[in-house]
């Protein structure tokens, strides 16, 4: 008798916010909520009419244990934030209902814990974005500062990879994945339409990347803590994204979709979990291939020293010079320290079979003869 009751109001409930019957994966998601199924119900019977798509939308795609956990307060402030910021925003004819549906209501990217940081964020950054004129121009400043006044870097120390933003704000550390959780929060806390992305693993087996996706018209793209001035679609990591194997599961570049899809996003760091959806979007960076001069390749450059406190080599910046084989300097510049991503070393272009002379500040000279795309070349002390 009691689940008869429950079901009678929950459809009374659906038709008083213009549904004709119980739609089933509200059902469901009910269902599932378990012992905390009096919360869900409540943000949905509480939300303000004008958000009571968007809570249903959260609630329909809700990962079992958030069902489980998060209460109604949690939510109703989450929905009312992003859809003030959504309606406010200089962009919000740029930004479709779908699209802040998917891309800026979410509390949440991966994993992470959950966080309340919606109204911190906005407070904060805010006044940053406030005379962008696009969602892109938006993004491309908050790549440039907040990270300067969260005080958080790059760094393999960091506790674990797939950090809240709090997390990452306590220590002052993260990986790519948990910059890229800091970045996508902070544009949806201003009404930007962010998703996190990644590949499981690079095509050269180098290893596993993330980075942050920008909506304005399309889908941009952005290294989190990495800006290239005020432009999107740049990056380090362009070069190899461009090799990606769409077909294989392994090698295939993926967006988060808090929407289910047919895709589990391929998380490296939990690769158990399967309630985080994605879509394949590896067609768009393969055509993002550089087009070096005939007969020339990329050649990656690293120098370290060992660290002080661990075991284990860190990067340095080292003046690194090339000359060819008539004496001309071909590059002059600086190799890569720890505030870059652990696989984001300088690279150079040079041809395939030529031999140079490398000169590194701390080191003799060396000739290296090019054998390879993406060869490494390592100075260690």
């Amino acid at each position: 008798m009691k689940t008869m009751r429950i079901t009678a109001c929950l459809v009374l409930f659906l038709i008083a916010a213009g549904a004709h019957a119980v739609e089933p994966q509200l059902k469901s998601a009910l269902e599932r909520a378990q012992d905390n199924r009096g919360e869900i119900e409540q943000a949905l019977k509480r939300a303000p009419k004008a958000q009571k798509s968007a809570m249903q939308f959260l609630v329909r795609y809700m990962p079992a244990h958030d069902l489980q956990t998060l209460k109604a307060d949690y939510l109703l402030k989450n929905v009312d934030r992003a859809y003030m910021t959504w309606q406010t925003s200089p962009w919000k004819e740029r930004v479709p209902e779908p699209v802040f549906l998917n891309n800026v209501l979410p509390y949440a990217c991966i994993n992470e814990k959950r966080d309340e940081w919606r109204a911190e964020f906005q407070e904060r950054f805010y006044p940053l974005v406030k005379d962008a004129k696009s969602p892109a121009e938006a993004a491309a400043l908050l790549n440039q500062n907040i990270f300067k006044l969260l005080n958080v870097k790059y760094s393999t120390q960091r506790k674990k990879a797939d950090q809240s933003p709090s997390e990452s704000i306590e220590t002052g550390l993260a990986s790519c994945t948990g910059l890229s959780v800091l970045l996508v929060d902070a544009c949806r806390s201003v009404g930007i339409p962010a998703r996190f992305v990644g590949t499981p693993l690079w095509s050269n087996r180098s290893g596993n990347h993330s980075w942050v996706e920008i909506w304005d018209n399309g889908w941009h793209f952005t290294g989190a803590a990495e800006p290239t001035g005020n432009e999107l679609n740049k990056g380090w990591f362009v070069s190899r994204a461009s090799t990606a194997e769409r077909d294989n599961p392994i090698h295939a570049i993926y967006a988060v979709s808090y929407k289910h899809t047919p895709t589990a996003f391929p998380m490296v760091w939990a690769p158990n979990r399967k309630d985080v959806f994605a879509v394949n979007v590896t067609d768009r960076y393969t055509q993002l291939k550089e087009d070096l001069p005939d007969g020339f390749v990329r050649v990656m450059f690293v120098a370290t020293k060992q660290s002080t406190q661990s075991n284990s080599p860190e990067r340095v910046r080292s003046k690194l010079s090339i000359i060819d084989s008539s004496g001309k300097q071909v590059f002059n510049g600086l190799t890569n320290d720890e505030c870059f991503d652990a696989k984001d070393h300088i690279s150079v272009p040079l041809k395939l079979g030529d031999t140079y002379k490398i000169q590194v500040s701390g080191h003799d000279a060396r000739k290296l003869t090019v054998a390879a795309e993406e060869q490494l070349v390592r100075f260690d002390n």
